[in-house]
């Protein structure tokens, strides 16, 4: 057996560690996607 398997760092379940990354990257790229939108707009006025 692996002596790594024994000892684990974390026993959180990763599942919930690949939603808050995905839940923060989106909402960092749709932070972005806003302000260059009302950059567009505030600059076509």
């Amino acid at each position: 057996m692996n002596p790594f398997e024994k000892d684990v760092q974390s026993k959180r379940n990763d599942l919930l560690d690949s939603v808050v990354a995905g839940v923060v990257s989106f909402s960092f790229f749709s932070l972005i996607f806003i302000i260059a939108t009302v950059v567009h707009f505030v600059g076509n006025l």
